[in-house]
């Protein structure tokens, strides 16, 4: 709570949009008014314009506030803050816009100095910004705005949260953990590594911690209640993780229940108007999807049926809340071994040691004989899993999820129940990390994360990511 490096570096943000939104509709206004020889609206002085700007400017600010980038986890995420700063831009230009009308009063000498405006603002701020966050980094380096942290507990979570914290780019530093003395961690120095609270703040001034994070409530509450009273009479951060990780995972609400405070655990993040706004985007996204793919979708389905053989397939897939669906995609196997399972094809081909190698594998076995040269290359560019966005407009599944498991996969997974809990997604986190030339274990643990951390935002990532994906996977010899 005393360390207010973070607090100023957004007060310093929120100066510095100004200064820039301010620099951004003045030089809108000299580009059009003194460099533009055309005729103006309104013969509107650099003086009142500016004034006038300089008020309503307050308010683009605030909208910017209300979207949070002014908040430590957008600032930090800089294709976070970069969409961010897109959206909070557009919506400023639309108030200074409805503005105008509201007011009854010309406030822009031309039309061209609100378009102007909206890209110089955008950016002028995001090249403000990239500075901003570079100097940052570098005053890390050298010390200066780094908030100490002082770890308690013995738990597996306290070498993770010190591994992570030990990135220079995110400005922490662990100057004490304070465990269990049979525990070492890895990447620490022992000589800030502790037994007990007491011999801790004994050879650490209190005036350089400046936040505690307790990783273990002890059985003793008076233990407890010396590490939160010292916090509070110093005043120092202090924040505690549960000690049964597993289950506060997902979205975490305090509220009161009946007057009594307590803490609502959701299985996943995705709840309330989260679920709302993401199916208006799948409908939305998903049909303009579909008319843009349409000629690439008649192409394919008349090649197919050219060749002989069904188009497009059904797969049975299990979607949110353990239902059955019916997942469209074009065929990508040899009519022998259509719409067989992969054991009974390569028992079929003679080849059943195959079968074993393929689910070893994660479902995945490199120049697969089942499949065609014209598959290959379905796969290769995803234009076989087109026709779900057919599933998505129905509701099916969403444009963004954890992959749709087929319902012998799910049962081998421990924790289906969270993974059942949203729908699944044409693609996910595992397809931009590495589709699937990563372990079927890795693909569960980036499912799960996306179901415990879901945000519109990271839909957005993993969409635009995706995009980029397949066009260099298209043009890749690798093979899927």
């Amino acid at each position: 709570m005393k360390h207010g490096a973070s607090l100023l570096y957004s007060f310093i943000l929120f100066v510095g949009d100004f200064i820039a939104l301010v620099a951004a509709f003045s030089l809108a206004y000299v580009i059009r008014v003194k460099l533009d020889d055309r005729p103006l609206l309104e013969p509107i002085t650099a003086r009142g314009y500016i004034g006038v700007i300089a008020v309503l400017l307050i308010f683009w600010l605030i909208i910017f506030a209300l979207l949070g980038l002014y908040r430590s986890q957008v600032y930090e995420n800089r294709f976070k803050e970069f969409l961010m700063l897109l959206v909070g831009s557009f919506v400023g230009i639309l108030f200074l816009i409805g503005s105008e009308y509201a007011l009854n009063k010309a406030i822009f000498p031309a039309r061209l100095v609100t378009i102007y405006g909206f890209l110089f603002a955008f950016l002028i701020c995001l090249l403000f910004r990239t500075t901003a966050r570079a100097i940052r980094r570098l005053l890390f380096r050298y010390g200066i705005g780094i908030n100490n942290i002082l770890i308690i507990g013995s738990t597996p979570i306290t070498g993770e949260l010190a591994k992570s914290l030990s990135q220079p780019h995110l400005g922490y530093r662990v100057i004490g953990i304070i465990a269990d003395k049979r525990t070492k961690y890895d990447n620490i120095a022992p000589k800030i590594q502790f037994s007990n609270f007491a011999e801790a703040i004994k050879q650490i001034n209190t005036r350089d911690i400046h936040s505690i994070v307790q990783t273990e409530l002890f059985a003793d509450q008076q233990r407890n209640d010396e590490i939160l009273s010292f916090a509070q009479e110093h005043h120092i951060a202090y924040r505690f993780v549960p000690g049964n990780s597993g289950l506060f995972v997902g979205s975490i609400e305090v509220n009161l229940f009946e007057d009594i405070p307590t803490i609502a655990v959701h299985q996943t993040a995705l709840i309330g108007w989260g679920r709302i706004v993401k199916r208006a985007f799948d409908v939305v996204f998903g049909a303009l999807l579909l008319v843009l793919a349409s000629p690439i979708l008649l192409v394919t389905w008349l090649l197919l049926t050219f060749f002989g053989g069904d188009a497009v397939y059904k797969q049975t897939r299990v979607s949110r809340f353990n239902t059955k669906i019916g997942l469209y995609k074009f065929r990508t196997h040899k009519h022998d071994y259509h719409k067989l399972s992969p054991e009974e094809a390569f028992a079929k081909m003679g080849k059943p040691e195959l079968a074993k190698k393929y689910r070893e594998s994660g479902d995945l076995l490199e120049n697969d004989p089942r499949v065609t040269k014209f598959g290959r290359f379905l796969r290769r560019t995803s234009i076989d899993e087109l026709p779900q966005l057919i599933n998505v407009i129905k509701g099916d599944i969403s444009l963004v999820g954890p992959r749709p498991l087929v319902p012998e996969e799910i049962n081998l997974f421990d924790k289906k129940s969270s993974i059942l809990s949203v729908k699944p997604g044409i693609t996910g986190l595992a397809v931009i990390s590495g589709r699937r030339n990563i372990p079927f274990e890795e693909r569960r643990r980036l499912d799960m994360y996306y179901v415990q951390h879901w945000s519109f935002w990271l839909d957005i990532v993993i969409l635009l990511k995706t995009i980029a994906h397949v066009i260099l996977r298209s043009f890749s010899r690798s093979d899927d």
